[in-house]
């Protein structure tokens, strides 16, 4: 069997409330390619973006750190616990709101990437996205 790698985020762009109460992203230009052009020697140019974002933003791994205060953080978790892993997919479009440890009954997810399915993504974008979304019990 082959892997396929499939990106599952969505586009964040420069002022687009991706979570209420957290600030937007700032996506801009730090040093545009004219303006590096008087920094260096002639035919020297090149670009430097800047983003400004909260951690929260757009697609994230949430580490224990991110609950736990004595959780280990991103820098801290093994990289073999986030790459190339075995993944599995758990159907939840239809469980509801609150998705409780029911929703894994018979699924070994140890050691396993988890994608569960909420189809909520239909609202990116949208005011809908933050009000009435599915969360884990």
């Amino acid at each position: 069997m082959v892997n396929k790698l499939i990106d599952l985020s969505h586009t964040v762009e420069h002022g687009m409330i991706t979570y209420k109460g957290l600030p937007a992203p700032i996506i801009c230009d730090f040093l545009s390619r004219a303006d590096s052009r008087s920094h260096y020697s002639e035919g020297t140019e090149f670009f430097i973006g800047k983003i400004e974002m909260v951690a929260n933003t757009g697609t994230y791994i949430d580490s224990p750190f991110h609950r736990f205060a004595d959780g280990i953080d991103l820098s801290e978790l093994p990289l073999e616990s986030l790459a190339d892993l075995d993944g599995v997919v758990i159907r939840a479009k239809d469980l509801g709101r609150a998705i409780n440890a029911r929703a894994f009954d018979g699924i070994n997810i140890k050691g396993k990437a988890v994608l569960i399915h909420t189809d909520w993504s239909r609202h990116w974008g949208k005011d809908q996205y933050f009000e009435g979304h599915t969360f884990l019990t």
